[in-house]
């Protein structure tokens, strides 16, 4: 195999690659194997087709396309390890030549990593994070547990806002019943909006026992068309009234839903908690804030193939955590309403951000001779090795070299970033 680069305009560049004609004659005659068992002509029996006689009657390109597609990727894997520029794309391929006895000749248009010119890194300003706890914080996540922990209870009135209905329902629309339009003993929250219309304000007033007529109108949007914006009667009886009863604010309650005996120390490690956590979302902050900073002080040109590459991986990441939920990505599209082309294009800004940030926190590593040691790559190695529950030479053999070289880089960038973020001047509001 030979390469040849050539670079072109905004950091992108093709890669002519040509593969030797005796490796094109392998792949045909690989290909003619392996389709000559569907190859039907009279007077042969399936399979026993000469691969000759086949050619003569289809052209000697019939195995082309298949022979092509089997050398490309070997071919192309071995041109990038050849390349001395770091390819940070995916090829944009073309055939160039494929005739039998020829050597196979084919061209890979990609992005080449682009260089970077840091301005101003260290004691970028910031702006300062206030990470005081003030009362009314502590006692809204006092509030939230007191929700968490709370309990309907029935009691004997009239339907209230907040309240839970149990109900009974039949709808019609012009007198017929309509498929969904029934339930019973339905738990209804007033105020959910979970019902249509003005559904659930009919039934405030009303107590357990009475029986309301409920006038709505559907939606016109409503996904039954037959239904859509059509005028309905629902007859209701109300069964039960609930109520939710929160529990009292003292030092039982701190013992029930903490490690604390009083109110008082439960309130204290509240405050503590939301410190700390105001304390890592400003730490946070702050380095975002100082990698924006060092960005926009930066000069780089970016190749829009990098970008898309880029938005095509972030799509593939989540087409699989949906699949790991057990969705696929047109399903969530049909959802949705979106296409995959539209999903590509929301995460572009996000895209490019990613690779700017990685960018200049590399050129920041090998400013400051920042890189990642052994003793990191095994810290590393165990927390994945705990996250998977498995044993750390086992990730380490699935890893690899290239995987321990991708994990150390990741970790020089890691501390690039720390280092941006500590060298960086806060600074309050004006």
């Amino acid at each position: 195999m030979s390469l040849q680069v050539e670079k072109l305009e905004k950091n992108m560049a093709k890669l002519t690659i040509e593969v030797p004609a005796e490796e094109l004659e392998a792949a045909i005659e690989q290909a003619y194997q392996k389709n000559k068992g569907r190859i039907q002509i009279p007077g042969f029996r399936k399979g026993k087709v000469p691969r000759k006689l086949i050619e003569q009657m289809y052209g000697k390109s019939f195995f082309y396309e298949d022979a092509a597609n089997a050398l490309i990727p070997e071919a192309y894997e071995k041109a990038v390890e050849e390349c001395t520029e770091t390819i940070v794309s995916s090829p944009k391929i073309d055939v160039t030549q494929i005739e039998a006895g020829k050597p196979f000749i084919f061209t890979a248009e990609v992005a080449l990593k682009p260089d970077v010119t840091l301005g101003q890194y260290k004691g970028v300003e910031v702006p300062a994070a206030d990470t005081a706890v003030t009362d009314e914080e502590v006692d809204a996540d006092l509030n939230q547990q007191r929700e968490n922990n709370s309990r309907m209870v029935t009691v004997d009135r009239a339907v209230e806002d907040g309240d839970i209905a149990v109900i009974d329902y039949e709808g019609s629309v012009d007198g017929v019943a309509f498929e969904g339009g029934k339930g019973e003993n339905y738990s209804l929250a007033i105020g959910s909006h979970s019902f249509i219309d003005n559904f659930e304000e009919q039934l405030i007033g009303k107590k357990a026992g009475e029986e309301v007529d409920v006038n709505v109108t559907f939606p016109e949007e409503y996904h039954a068309k037959e239904l859509a914006g059509k005028p309905a009667l629902f007859k209701v009886s109300v069964k039960e009234v609930k109520e939710k009863q929160l529990p009292e604010l003292d030092d039982e309650f701190a013992s029930e839903v903490s490690d604390f005996e009083t109110l008082v120390e439960y309130k204290e490690d509240i405050r503590k908690k939301l410190g700390e956590k105001k304390e890592e979302d400003a730490k946070r902050a702050k380095e975002d804030a100082a990698v924006e900073a060092v960005i926009a002080q930066a000069q780089m040109e970016i190749p829009d193939a990098m970008v898309e590459t880029q938005q095509r991986q972030m799509l593939d990441d989540f087409a699989q955590r949906l699949q790991m939920q057990g969705m696929s990505l047109d399903l969530y599209c049909q959802y949705t309403g979106q296409t995959q082309a539209s999903m590509l294009e929301s995460v572009k800004p996000q895209a490019l951000k990613r690779i700017q940030s990685r960018l200049v926190l590399e050129a920041v590593a090998a400013a400051e001779g920042i890189v990642a040691s052994e003793e990191d790559y095994e810290n590393e190695v165990k927390r994945m090795a705990d996250n998977y529950k498995m044993e750390a030479d086992k990730v380490k053999e699935i890893m690899g070299e290239n995987g321990k070289k991708q994990i150390m880089e990741d970790l020089a960038v890691s501390k690039a970033a720390d280092f941006v973020r500590d060298n960086a001047v806060e600074k309050a509001a004006e």
